[in-house]
């Protein structure tokens, strides 16, 4: 008897995960839901959450695991102080962090000013829109890039330089591949994070038709108007990716933990 209801919260969550989905799927007939799928509306959606979502990876990446290597290596006054301040977008509603963004770009700031005078237009506009997904993006990269950093034994690096190995190719050519699978898996799940992002996005580049229309906006601006399959459809196709990152990243750490189990096992065995 214990033991059975020790599976009950379990089939519980997946039932009603399960649940939710499948209602999703069974409330439109399959050909309107095909339609609906390969409507240019949904076809839009789809190309600018992968185009704008692939940028905003790139650059998260490119800023993220400098600052991730840098907490894990170093010791500085207020670090401490530092790592709360990068964990804030993960706990802010994005929502907020897209009302403090739109109000930091502003024609108005110097930041804002400096953009428009360089011809950037950031706000409302797709550049937007990368830039809501690498604010949010980042902050996942950073996190997870500082533990899979702190993983390494930092005496490879060492033995490196010894061997008049630069700084920077140590990093690049030691320490990157040596924390691989865990740097890529915590690239799937910002790069998940980036094509789920609503709140900012709305908040910085607004939420137009066949301009800034990501997924998530997708499915918002057609729920609000009535037009239920085109959401569906977004909503699905949203879900699907979702799936497939989320089930890469299991992958890769799965492939992680029995590669590391396998090295225990082989000292055990020595």
């Amino acid at each position: 008897m214990l033991s059975a209801l020790v599976w009950l919260p379990l089939v519980l969550i997946v039932t009603t995960i399960l649940g939710a989905v499948g209602a999703l799927v069974s409330h439109l007939p399959l050909p309107a839901l095909a339609e609906a799928v390969s409507s240019p509306e949904t076809r839009f959606a789809v190309a600018m959450s992968l185009r704008t979502s692939l940028l905003a990876l790139g650059l998260a990446l490119a800023l993220g695991l400098p600052a991730a290597w840098l907490l894990a290596r170093r010791r500085f006054a207020g670090k401490a102080v530092i790592e709360t301040t990068l964990d804030l977008p993960m706990v802010t509603p994005p929502l907020v962090a897209g009302i403090g963004l739109m109000f930091l770009l502003g024609h108005q700031t110097p930041v804002g000013g400096a953009a428009q005078t360089l011809g950037l237009g950031l706000l409302f506009s797709p550049a937007g829109v990368v830039l809501a997904q690498t604010y949010i993006a980042t902050s996942v990269i950073v996190r997870s890039a500082r533990a899979a950093f702190g993983a390494v034994d930092p005496g490879f690096a060492t033995s490196a330089a010894t061997l008049g190995v630069p700084p920077l190719w140590s990093f690049l050519l030691v320490e990157v591949p040596m924390a691989g699978r865990a740097l890529l898996a915590a690239a799937v799940l910002g790069w998940a994070r980036a094509l789920g992002e609503f709140g900012a996005t709305l908040m910085v580049a607004g939420a137009t038709r066949m301009h800034t229309e990501t997924l998530p906006l997708a499915v918002y601006l057609n729920i609000a108007s009535g037009r239920t399959d085109i959401a569906i459809a977004c909503a699905l196709t949203l879900l699907a990716l979702a799936f497939a990152l989320l089930l890469a990243i299991r992958l890769l750490t799965a492939e992680r933990d029995n590669s590391l189990r396998g090295d225990a096992d082989a000292r055990l065995a020595a």
